[in-house]
């Protein structure tokens, strides 16, 4: 079954002008391992991050905790740091495009390989026994090599190939095309997908990966990252659950962790945010309303009761008689249904001229 990495504490941290505490950090990864994720990637592997040994000291106490993995840059210092953190398995980074390993590194792919093979060896000498290797800007790497990379990783025992669309380029489509390649010449390797938001389609982007062969995908919290950001947790999960039938995330804890990393990194939650704003199911359209009241099924793609939420019809410009006909005797009003139609031009009016749909006062003392 496929499994979600959420990397809300390593890329989420990333976000400009997000900097979480570590008692934040904590509380954090303790939320998101009540949702049920597999596996936490708690931060990068380097000295410099003075946070890191309390932080995996407090989650290795969590009950019933998640796999805990660290991302590493193939740099001898940060993988012996690494060693001594005593990850469930370390996540070892390694540039796969010509624009990483040419322009930005100055290296060529012979570095790369070589890197690869003393990174592997000196993470086994470390005591890392389960390793991934992250192969950055995967979606625009020469198809050769990257073949050649995999197949170095897997002859070298690496666990796990990640493969990251580091500008956000995939389609769903291409994104399946991509796993499905890699995953008929290494039928029993491990592939996970990390996608960014660039075009808005990261959160697909994992989904189809998931649904092409990857048994991994990487997340995060309200989408946080570089730039537009990543996979939303809240998303996938949600669509994983609902969706394709994977009954293993407590989606009814979606809500609170998404207010929780909200409040931390200084992000507000729009009230039409997928799964969790506090708008989605909100409706004031008389069609839709009409719908709602007939089979909520109609207009609602799961109960709100499912994310620890709840249905909310308005009363506004666009009601129709139904809509206003409900409300009403929810607040107890008789209308005779000759004078119904008169009731519902008033409170279209009404609302038109003041923007907004109206409050229960508003309607009691209209009626």
């Amino acid at each position: 079954m496929p499994g979600l990495i959420d990397s809300t504490l390593r890329e989420g941290a990333q976000t400009p002008g997000v900097q979480f505490t570590l008692a934040q950090k904590i509380a954090i990864a303790g939320a998101v391992a009540a949702v049920g994720v597999e596996e936490i990637e708690v931060g990068t592997a380097t000295p410099l991050d003075d946070d890191l040994r309390p932080l995996m000291g407090a989650l290795r106490e969590m009950p019933e905790r998640p796999r805990l993995s660290l991302w590493c840059r193939c740099r001898p210092g940060d993988i012996i740091h690494a060693g001594r953190l005593c990850p469930d398995i370390l996540s070892l980074s390694l540039p796969a495009s010509e624009r990483h390993i040419r322009a930005r590194l100055g290296k060529s792919r012979d570095w790369v390989l070589a890197r690869l093979r003393e990174s592997v060896a000196l993470a086994r000498d470390a005591g890392i026994a389960s390793l991934s290797l992250g192969l950055e800007d995967a979606s625009r790497a020469e198809a050769g090599f990257l073949t050649e990379l995999i197949d170095a990783a897997v002859a070298l025992g690496v666990e796990r190939i990640r493969l990251a669309d580091t500008v956000g380029i995939l389609t769903p489509g291409g994104t399946a095309e991509l796993l499905s390649k890699v995953g008929r010449r290494h039928g029993g390797t491990a592939f996970g997908f990390h996608g960014h938001n660039d075009f808005g389609m990261a959160s697909a982007n994992a989904v189809s990966a998931l649904e092409a062969g990857a048994a991994w995908a990487d997340v995060t919290v309200l989408g946080l990252g570089e730039r537009a950001g990543c996979a939303r947790l809240e998303e996938v999960a949600a669509l994983l659950v609902l969706v394709l039938g994977e009954e293993k995330y407590r989606l009814d804890r979606l809500p609170a962790l998404c207010t929780l990393v909200g409040k931390a990194s200084g992000r507000e939650i729009a009230v039409n945010h997928p799964v969790v704003g506090r708008g989605i199911f909100t409706c004031e359209s008389g069609l839709h309303v009409h719908g709602l009241l007939a089979d909520p099924a109609t207009y609602e793609p799961f109960a709100p009761e499912l994310v620890n939420s709840r249905r909310t019809i308005l009363l506004g410009a666009k009601s129709g008689s139904r809509a206003v006909a409900g409300c009403l005797a929810d607040l107890g009003l008789q209308v005779s249904p000759d004078a119904l139609p008169g009731v519902v031009r008033h409170i279209r009016g009404l609302a038109a001229k003041m923007g907004r749909p109206l409050g229960n006062a508003e309607i009691i003392d209209l009626v």
